[in-house]
C-alpha cells in the first residue's frame, strides 16, 4: 500500500458524495471561477479558508504563506492579488492571521530555524515597532496573540499600499481590504477593526493607534 493511498480514497469519497448531493456541481465549477473574496492567510494546516468560512470550492480565492505576510517584494503574493483583483474582480481581500501562530511565536522567542528566519524578519519589524506595547503584556501566550493581531493589521496596510489595490481604487473598482484573526481553540474569526476601501480610509488607518484596538467576534 502506498502511503498516499488514503488520500486518493478520501478524494474519491468526497467526489462521490459531492456529486450525489449536486450532480451538476463539478460541471458548473469547471466552467467558471467567480469568487468575491481573496483570502491571504497563514500556511498553517489548521487554518483552511473554505471550511472556516463555510464556502464551497470556487467561492474564495486563496493565497497562503508563513505568518500571512504581504510585502511589496513578494511577487508570488502580488501576482495572486493582481489576478484576483484585475481578472477575477474580487470585492474583498481578507488578511487572516491566527492565534498561536508558530511564525509569530518564533519571532517573539528569538528562535532560529534557518532560511525562514529571513522571511520572519517582516514579523520582527512589526514587533520592533510595537515593543513598548508588547512588553506590557506579561502573559507569554497573550503577548504572542497580540503580535498576531498587530501583524495582521500591518499586512492590511501593506496590501492596501500595493499598486494592485491603489490602481483598482483609482479606476473606481469596488475593493476593500480587511483584517481578521482566527481562533484555533473555538473555530471563530474575529474582526480586528480595520477595513479600508479607499485612499482616504488607508490614510486614516495609518494614523490609528492600533495598540488600543480590540478584536470583535464575527460570530458572537
Amino acid at each position: 500500500m502506498h502511503p498516499l493511498d488514503p488520500l486518493f480514497k478520501k478524494n474519491r469519497e468526497w467526489s462521490e458524495n459531492t456529486h450525489r448531493r449536486d450532480p451538476e456541481f463539478f460541471r458548473t465549477l469547471s466552467r467558471q471561477q467567480a469568487p468575491e473574496y481573496l483570502w491571504i492567510g497563514c500556511s498553517d494546516s489548521r487554518v483552511p479558508a473554505n471550511e472556516i468560512c463555510g464556502l464551497l470550492p470556487g467561492e474564495i480565492f486563496v493565497h497562503r504563506n508563513v505568518a500571512n505576510i504581504v510585502v511589496h517584494s513578494d511577487l508570488n503574493c502580488l501576482s495572486v492579488m493582481q489576478y484576483a483583483v484585475d481578472v477575477l474582480r474580487v470585492k474583498h481581500i481578507i488578511i487572516v492571521g491566527h492565534y498561536g501562530c508558530g511564525g509569530v511565536r518564533a519571532t517573539i522567542e528569538g528562535k532560529k530555524f534557518g532560511l525562514i528566519d529571513n522571511w520572519l524578519r517582516h514579523v520582527q519589524d512589526v514587533m520592533s515597532k510595537h515593543t513598548e506595547h508588547l512588553t506590557c503584556i506579561r502573559d507569554d501566550s497573550a503577548r504572542v496573540d497580540r503580535l498576531c493581531e498587530l501583524n495582521v493589521i500591518t499586512q492590511v496596510i501593506n496590501a492596501a499600499q500595493t499598486t494592485v489595490v491603489q490602481n483598482a481604487w483609482e479606476r473606481g473598482q469596488e475593493l476593500a481590504v480587511h483584517g481578521w484573526v482566527y481562533g484555533l481553540t473555538d473555530g471563530l474569526v474575529r474582526h480586528l477593526g480595520i477595513s479600508v476601501s479607499s485612499a482616504a480610509e488607508l490614510a486614516a488607518a495609518m494614523k490609528t493607534p492600533w495598540e488600543k484596538s480590540t478584536a470583535k467576534l464575527m460570530n458572537p
